[in-house]
């Protein structure tokens, strides 16, 4: 086969043509090397993504802490957080600790 054969066949034609050229380095330079390219624009999205989740969490967070604000307006539950989450107490009173056995081999697998 010769070198006139491959000019003869129909798709010779059609990938020599100009606008087909063009057009295909369009397309490799958009998807590859531009600066808003198809590749670049996967990444922002994976990143957006992530950034939602992580946005969510937080809402929810936000959420459980108001709660919290809330239930310690009430002086009652203000001094139970007090003592339950530092160990406050109040004058002449002493503070027990029980730890159970299985709680301590918990703490020294962290």
């Amino acid at each position: 086969m010769g070198l006139k054969a491959i000019r003869d066949k129909k798709w010779f034609g059609i990938l020599t043509n100009i606008y087909v050229l063009v057009l295909t380095a369009f397309v490799i330079w958009m998807a590859f090397f531009d600066t808003n390219s198809l590749l670049i624009h996967m990444e922002l999205r994976k990143e957006i993504k992530k950034l939602e989740k992580t946005q969510e969490f937080l809402k929810e967070e936000i959420a459980k802490d108001k709660e919290i604000i809330e239930q310690l307006s009430d002086p009652k539950e203000l001094e139970k957080f007090a003592r339950e989450n530092y160990y406050l107490k109040k004058k002449n009173e002493e503070i027990y600790l029980i730890e159970y056995e299985d709680s301590i081999k918990l703490k020294e697998n962290d």
